[in-house]
């Protein structure tokens, strides 16, 4: 655990610049670690093997998915992509399309005020020149790890319909 003192300067996470809090003579901000790492996953889904053609389609999937479960509730849409490129000094990388999040929470226990940190979930759903590319951080509930996983690879194209497309072609 790191402790500050509000009457030092705080050196700037982005600017490097330094600051006070003003009229914050007693107060301590803490820095805590609820694990040392937090693990993120990504799937790539190629084009021709994901059940949707567009970063849209994808978020109303996981959002049909989040609402039919028991569990978890659906919070919003974020559209990265457009929230970036509209900032002066916004800037997304050339081979991205689209970027979204999908919001939800599971929330099935809230054992420490400190967990509020890491909620709500969120899924990261990006498109690039030939693929998506499905990402979320580890949650810290095995099931809930579970269900995300399952949600992610219901994108993928039935093994059956992509026998279909190749007879096709």
């Amino acid at each position: 655990m790191i402790i500050f003192n509000a009457r030092e300067p705080i050196r700037g996470y982005d600017s490097g610049e330094i600051f006070f809090i003003p009229g914050r003579e007693t107060g301590v901000f803490k820095q805590t670690l609820l694990k040392e790492t937090v693990p993120v996953y990504q799937l790539e889904i190629e084009r021709a093997e994901c059940r949707f053609d567009s970063v849209d389609e994808i978020a109303a999937h996981l959002k049909a998915l989040i609402e039919a479960n028991g569990t978890a509730r659906f919070i919003a849409i974020f559209d990265h992509y457009a929230h970036t490129r509209s900032l002066p000094q916004g800037q997304v990388a050339k081979h991205i399309r689209g970027a979204l999040n999908v919001i939800f929470c599971f929330g099935l226990t809230l054992p420490e005020p400190v967990q509020l940190a890491n909620r709500p979930r969120s899924i990261g759903v990006c498109e690039i020149d030939d693929r998506f590319i499905i990402s979320f951080m580890e949650a810290p509930m095995p099931v809930a790890n579970a269900v995300i996983e399952d949600w992610a690879m219901s994108l993928y194209v039935a093994p059956n319909e992509l026998e279909t497309q190749a007879n096709i072609a």
